[in-house]
C-alpha cells in the first residue's frame, strides 16, 4: 500500500511539474509577444508627421530621413523599443507606392467614410451619372462636328463656291480653334503661373523600391471610388481657381495648379492648365449646341446668317449645311464665354436657358479681338470651376488619379518643405514580422506580428 501511494505521488509531482513548465514556457511566450507588439507599435507611432498633417494619411517613412532605405532601419528601432532579444525578418510589406497606388487609395476610403460617411456619396451618385453620360456625348458631338464641317467642305467644292470671308464667324471661330485656347479664356487681370517641373524626379517616372507578400486577409481590398478620391483630392490641392496669390514666375518648387496637374500630368503649370480648360470646354459645348438645336428663335437667327453668308450661292443644301456650322460654332463661342467666368470665379449651369444664354450670334464674329471681352454671367444654382474640377476627377482613372496624387505629395513635401530627403516609395503603410526567440534549454519560440495602418 505504502509502495502504492508513493508512485502515486511521484506521478502527481512529475503532472505538477509538467504543468509547471508548460505555463512558464507560455509566460514566456506571451511576455516575448507583448515585447514585440510594443515594440512593432512604438515603431510605427513614428508615422511620417508632414503626410499626415498635409495629406491625412498614416506612413512609416522608412528611410528616417536620411534619404536612403534599408531595413535594418527598421529593426534596429524595434531593437531600441525592446524587441532586441529575438532574431526578426519581414515575412510580409507594403509601400504606399505599390500596385500603382492601391494603398494610397484604401487610406482615402477610410478618410472619406470616417469624415463624411456614406451620405455624401450617396448625394453625388445621381449627378455622376449625367456627368458620365454627358461625356459620352462630347465624343459623339466631336464626331458630329468633324462630319457637319466635312459635308459642308463637300459641298462647296462639288458646287466650286467659297463663303465670304468678311463677317464670317465661321472664319472666327476656325481660326480661333487652332490658337491656344488658355490665351482666349484667361481672365485679363490674372497671370498664368510659369511654374515647372521635371516629370523625371516624379514618383511614378523612376524606378522604385517595391514592397511584397500578399495581404488581402488584414485588408477588405475596397479602394476609394472616383467619387470619394474627388472628395478627397479637392480638400487637400488646390486649383488655378483656388490658389492663394504667389509668387508665379518660374522657380524650384512645387507645381501651383495642382489638381490640374492630377487631371493633365504634364510638367508646367501653363499645359495642364490648357489642358482642363480643353476638357472644359468638350464638356460645355454639348449642353449649349442642345440648347440651340432647342431654340427655334436662335435657330432663325443662325438661318438668316446663313442666307446672308450664302447670298450668292444658290444653293440650299449649302445654305443648311452653313446654318448647321453655325450653331456648332455658336456653341463653341458660347463655351468659351463659360469658361470665362468659370476662371473668373463664376457659376455656370450645367444646361443653358433663354436666360443664361451669354453670347449673340452678332458677337461671335468679335470673339478675341482686341478690346472684346465677354466674361460671362454668374449663375446662382450653376456649378462653379470646383464642380467641374470634381467632374473630370470622376470622370479619370482612379489609378491614374492615384499616381499623379502621390507625385504631387512627394514634390511638394520635397520643394515647399524641404525634405529633399522623401520618397514616397519609402513610406510603409503594413508590415508582418517573423520572430525568433529562445526561450531556454534549447526551446525556440517563432511567431509573426502584424501591424498595418487602417
Amino acid at each position: 500500500m505504502t509502495a502504492f501511494l508513493a508512485l502515486i505521488f511521484i506521478l502527481l509531482i512529475s503532472f505538477a511539474g509538467s504543468l509547471m513548465e508548460s505555463v512558464s514556457i507560455q509566460s514566456a511566450k506571451n511576455y516575448r509577444r507583448a515585447d514585440m507588439n510594443r515594440a512593432v507599435e512604438s515603431v510605427f507611432a513614428e508615422y511620417q508627421k508632414e503626410m499626415l498633417e498635409e495629406f491625412d494619411l498614416f506612413v512609416l517613412e522608412g528611410s528616417y530621413e536620411s534619404g536612403s532605405y534599408s531595413k535594418d532601419r527598421i529593426m534596429d528601432r524595434l531593437s531600441y523599443y525592446g524587441a532586441g532579444n529575438m532574431e526578426h525578418s519581414i515575412k510580409r510589406m507594403e509601400i504606399i507606392t505599390d500596385r500603382g497606388g492601391a494603398p494610397f487609395l484604401e487610406q482615402v476610403n477610410q478618410w472619406v467614410k470616417h469624415k463624411y460617411g456614406l451620405d455624401k456619396l450617396d448625394g453625388l451618385l445621381g449627378e455622376a451619372q449625367s456627368w458620365k453620360s454627358q461625356s459620352e456625348e462630347a465624343k459623339k458631338f466631336q464626331k458630329e462636328e468633324e462630319n457637319q464641317n466635312q459635308t459642308l467642305e463637300d459641298l462647296l467644292k462639288e458646287n466650286e463656291q467659297q463663303l465670304p470671308t468678311e463677317d464670317n464667324p465661321l472664319n472666327t471661330v476656325s481660326g480661333l480653334k487652332n490658337s491656344p485656347l488658355l490665351n482666349l479664356v484667361m481672365p485679363k487681370e490674372k497671370t498664368v503661373s510659369a511654374k515647372s517641373v521635371e516629370l523625371s524626379s516624379m514618383v511614378f517616372h523612376r524606378s522604385l523600391e517595391e514592397g511584397y507578400g500578399d495581404f488581402q486577409d488584414v485588408s477588405d481590398g475596397t479602394g476609394a471610388s472616383s467619387l470619394a478620391l474627388g472628395v478627397y483630392l479637392l480638400e487637400h490641392f488646390q486649383s488655378a481657381v483656388s490658389k492663394e496669390e504667389s509668387d508665379t514666375g518660374a522657380s524650384a518648387s512645387a507645381l501651383e495648379y495642382e489638381l490640374e496637374y492630377i487631371l493633365g500630368g504634364k510638367g508646367s503649370d501653363r499645359e495642364n492648365l490648357e489642358y482642363v480648360v480643353q476638357r472644359l470646354l468638350a464638356i460645355r459645348v454639348v449642353p449649349n449646341y442642345i440648347y440651340l438645336q432647342s431654340d427655334s428663335a436662335k435657330k432663325a437667327e443662325a438661318r438668316a446668317m446663313a442666307l446672308t453668308l450664302c447670298t450668292l450661292l444658290a444653293v440650299p443644301a449649302i445654305t443648311e449645311a452653313v446654318m448647321q456650322a453655325l450653331l456648332f460654332a455658336w456653341a463653341f463661342g458660347e463655351s468659351v464665354v463659360d469658361i470665362r467666368a468659370l476662371l473668373d470665379g463664376r457659376k455656370v449651369p450645367l444646361t443653358k436657358d433663354r436666360q443664361s444664354w451669354q453670347l449673340q450670334l452678332s458677337a461671335l464674329s468679335r470673339l478675341g479681338e482686341e478690346g472684346e471681352w465677354n466674361s460671362g454671367q454668374d449663375s446662382e444654382k450653376g456649378l462653379d470651376y470646383t464642380d467641374y474640377i470634381r467632374i473630370l476627377l470622376f470622370l479619370q482613372n482612379t489609378g491614374q488619379t492615384a499616381r499623379r496624387s502621390l507625385n504631387l505629395m512627394e514634390q511638394k513635401l520635397r520643394t515647399e518643405k524641404g525634405f529633399t530627403w522623401f520618397r514616397a516609395d519609402y513610406c510603409i503603410t503594413k508590415i508582418e514580422f517573423e520572430s525568433v526567440c529562445k526561450l531556454r534549454r534549447g526551446i525556440n519560440y517563432r511567431f509573426a506580428t502584424y501591424f498595418g495602418y487602417n
